[in-house]
Parts: structure tokens; C-alpha cells; sequence
């Protein structure tokens, strides 16, 4: 942007350590098949380029790979001796490590997040959740989930297109490392590290049908959820397909995990470090361009500092960098897709519409793909659509308070109760405030920082259960609460 003083060279990260086919099939029983659907394409949101091709799993296909997957657990995954279950997880978080930079630079071609948060963040937390869960596989009668914790069965698995292999690790490392075998249905706008994942499942010799991966739209991940012999549904996105998904799934055997959206409060009290805060705000909310479930979308700042700390973040958001998502000096990549884009706009222009003030930055956005420059909303009060409604981007809606009390009751008027962060000196406040805040995860002085020991989840229209943590594990496991 203009205001920054310092010029950067371009820092692109090759492509050609990426090898994409002309099509994909779909990963049934250990083999690449064609599947029964019109094919889609999927696109470089940075760019529109056509990618690839991708099949499209029919409610037959789901059949195929559901089937795959329960004679995988009779016969093969279920019978395994537990510590040789975690073998094969060990193997495939060293076969991502190896394999990081490949999977970086896919994720950041077909999602269009910046290159340094698919290799720094995505990728070493999703191998981190293998190590992590490899290391549960034999000492599940020590977790404190019941004398004799056994697997479910099948689970069937959807995943968004806001982290798609973090999202995966999420899913299918708790569901091995239990003795489950999976369906997975990742996101239609970003299929292709979940297939670069089933080459890895090929090279670490997993046994075919433990992991089926079938690509598709809403019509497959349907198929996937209400499909007969699945004994476990868990599954992250939105909360109108989360209100869908419990529907289905009200009334039979199946456990259901649900993780959905949020409207997180980034809460700031006047003896906060202010330059501290504002690191963490930016983080809070333009981290992989605002798509993500917990981001800190409305911020709470008490009443004395509003005017210094929003211009100090003004100040600091001017420096951030905005375009190609494979230079290393980008801060915030392309918006994942035009559907999405077009909803931060109409979003965006309610708030101007209600009164709130929009402020952005000078910034050059690319002629090509999907973009939407860091945009902060001041004089917002909590009746505003932008500060009820998830917007899914980079959009942050500004809000005060004056007391912790106020604090407090402006938090927790959302429909939503994922995610809280708390700024300030005393450590006192912090456990105070963390404790009346209807939220399933509450970070104090930092924001968007996870660790696959701690378990992660929301409540009210945020969902139910928790991934991650021993926690995450009573979820594939019967007899177990995971709520």
C-alpha cells in the first residue's frame, strides 16, 4: 500500500513444485475413480484460472465409499492392534512434513489465503494434529472416556473451504486414531489438498477404505450425512447447513459434531498495550482475509482509548500488503471466491446504509480474481447487520463500551458463541471477564492461536462438541459425552 515507506521486491514461491493433473476422481477403497457426476471445475481466486477438473460423487458413489469404509473397519482398522493404528498416523504427519511446501503452495492456488499462512500456520498445525493423535491411539483406556472406549464406526465428514487440509487434520486424525474410518466430503471451491492428502494416504500404506475422500457439492455432502451406515457425522461451515445437518440427523443412531459460525468479541480495556492490541486485532480479523469461524469481527474497546487505538490500527493497517497470495510479502490474499466476495459487498453497504463509518485504506487491488481491501466500521452499535451477522471476511465493526459489565453484555448479545479475546494488564480481569463470556474458546492477550491439545468448539448457534484435546476424542468414541 501507499503509506508503507519500505519497498519490497516480489517474493514469489514457485509454482512448479506443484504438479496438478488435467482431472481428478474421487479416492474410494484406496484407488482414484471417476465418479458418476457432471464434473466441476475448481479456480485460482487470485487469478480465475481454471485449475483442474474434478468429479462430482453421486449418492451411489457415497454408497461405493461408504461401503469401502465399513468393510475397512470390520475387517482391517477395527481388529488393528491400537499402537500399529498410530504408526500409520505418525507416518502420515512425517509425510506431511516432508511434503509442506507441495501442500503450502496448493493450498494457496486454490484457496487464495497468502503463502505464509498456509506454510507457517495450515500445514505444520495439520501434521502437528497427526503427531498429536497418533500419540492417543494406544492409551484411549487412560483418557478418562469410560472403562472400555471403543470406535464408532464410519465417519462421514464435511469440511469448508476456509482451512481445507487444517480442517482435515481436524476431522480425520481423532477419527483414526479412534479406530474409525472416514468419508470425507471436502469443500467444492477446494478440493485439491484433500486429494494431494489421499496420495499421502497411498504412500504411507494405509489400509484401502480407511480413508474415502469424495468431492462434490451440497447434493454429495447430503448424501454423505444421511447416508444409512454412517455412524458418526461431524461437520465444519455455516450455521444454516449446521441447522440442516441436525434436522437429518435428529431421530437416528448417528453422534454429531457441529462447528459453526461466529461473532467473535475482541474485547480491549483501557490499560491494554495498545500496540500489542492492535497486533492482535489485525490478527483477529484479516488473517486468512476474515474467513474464519472465530475471527475477532467485533472489537470492544473501552471508551477512553477508542480514538488512539483506532487511529494506531488505521496506521498499522495501512502497512499491510494486499495481492498475489504465493509472494511471500503478502498479508492478505484473494476473498475464496465470487459468491463470497459478493456477499462481504452487500454486507459492507448495509453498514454504510445504517449509519456506521467505513474506513479503508489506500490500496491497489488486482484487476483479476476476487479481492476486498482490510475495511474497519466505526460508530457501529450492536443493531447493525454488521455487527449480528457473520460476514466472512476481512470487515472488522468497532463498537465501545464503558464499564466490564457493558463489556460483557455487549459480548455476549450475539446469536453466536464461539470465540472471545480479552486485552488488558490484569490478570484478575482476565479470568473475571473469561468466565462470564458465553464462548467456547477465550484468548487474553493474544487471538487466533491453536494448538491440537486444546480442545476447540463453540456454544449456542456456534454449534456443539469440540475437536482437538481429549476432549475431541469422546466424539468418535461410544459411550463417551462429547458435549
Amino acid at each position: 500500500m501507499s503509506s508503507n515507506p519500505f519497498q519490497y521486491a516480489p517474493a514469489p514461491e514457485s509454482r512448479s513444485i506443484v504438479d496438478i493433473a488435467p482431472s481428478y476422481g474421487l479416492f474410494i477403497d484406496g484407488e482414484f475413480v471417476d465418479g458418476s457426476g457432471e464434473p466441476f471445475k475448481t479456480v485460482n481466486p487470485a487469478t480465475e484460472e481454471v485449475l483442474t477438473e474434478v468429479s462430482t460423487g453421486t449418492a451411489a458413489d457415497v454408497d461405493r465409499a461408504v461401503a469401502a469404509a465399513r468393510r475397512a473397519y470390520t475387517r482391517v482398522w477395527g481388529p488393528m492392534r491400537p499402537a500399529d493404528r498410530g504408526k500409520y498416523l505418525f507416518r502420515i504427519a512425517r509425510l506431511l512434513q516432508e511434503r509442506a511446501r507441495e501442500f503450502a503452495v496448493l493450498e494457496s492456488l486454490d484457496n487464495g489465503k497468502p503463502i505464509r499462512e498456509s506454510r507457517d500456520v495450515d500445514v505444520p498445525l495439520a501434521a502437528a494434529h497427526f503427531f498429536y493423535h497418533a500419540g492417543w491411539a494406544d492409551k484411549l483406556d487412560h483418557a478418562g472416556l469410560g472403562p472400555n472406549p471403543r470406535a464408532l464406526g464410519v465417519a462421514g465428514q464435511v469440511i469448508p473451504w476456509n482451512f481445507p487440509l487444517l480442517m482435515l487434520a481436524w476431522k480425520v486424525a481423532p477419527a483414526l486414531a479412534t479406530g474409525n474410518t472416514v468419508v470425507l466430503k471436502p469443500a467444492e471451491t477446494t478440493p485439491l489438498t484433500a486429494l494431494l492428502f489421499a496420495e499421502i494416504c497411498r504412500q504411507a500404506d494405509l489400509p484401502p477404505g480407511v480413508v474415502n475422500i469424495v468431492t462434490g457439492a451440497g447434493d454429495t455432502g447430503r448424501a454423505v450425512v444421511e447416508h444409512g451406515d454412517v455412524d458418526k457425522v461431524a461437520f465444519t461451515g455455516s450455521t444454516e447447513v449446521g441447522k440442516s445437518i441436525a434436522r437429518a440427523v435428529a431421530g437416528t443412531r448417528k453422534k454429531l459434531t457441529l462447528e459453526l459460525g461466529g461473532k467473535a468479541a475482541n474485547i480491549v480495556f483501557d490499560d491494554a498495550p495498545i500496540d500489542q492490541a492492535v497486533e492482535g486485532i489485525v490478527q483477529g480479523i484479516f488473517f486468512n482475509q476474515g474467513h474464519v469461524c472465530c475471527a475477532g469481527s467485533r472489537l470492544l474497546v473501552q471508551e477512553s482509548i477508542h480514538d488512539e487505538l483506532i487511529a494506531s490500527l488505521q496506521r498499522r493497517i495501512g502497512t499491510l500488503r494486499v495481492g498475489d497470495p504465493l509472494d511471500k510479502n503478502t498479508d492478505i490474499g484473494a476473498i475464496n471466491s465470487a459468491e463470497q466476495l459478493a456477499r462481504i459487498r452487500e454486507l459492507s453497504d448495509f453498514g454504510e446504509a445504517e449509519g456506521a463509518n467505513r474506513w479503508q485504506p489506500t490500496c491497489e487491488l488486482p484487476e483479476r480474481g476476487f479481492w476486498f481491501p482490510p475495511t474497519v466500521f466505526t460508530d457501529v452499535s450492536p443493531a447493525h447487520r454488521i455487527a449480528r451477522e457473520e460476514v466472512f471476511g476481512p470487515v472488522l465493526s468497532v463498537l465501545t463500551f464503558r464499564t466490564p459489565d457493558e463489556a460483557v453484555a455487549k459480548a455476549n448479545n450475539t446469536t453466536y458463541g464461539l470465540s472471545a479475546g480479552i486485552w488488558t494488564e490484569k490478570g484478575s480481569r482476565i479470568l473475571k471477564i473469561a468466565n462470564q463470556l458465553r464462548a467456547g474458546v477465550v484468548w487474553a492477550n493474544t487471538f487466533n492461536k491453536f494448538d491440537p491439545t486444546s480442545p476447540f468448539g463453540g456454544y449456542k448457534q456456534s454449534g456443539y462438541g469440540r475437536e482437538g484435546g481429549r476432549h475431541g476424542l469422546a466424539a468418535y468414541l461410544k459411550g463417551a459425552d462429547s458435549k
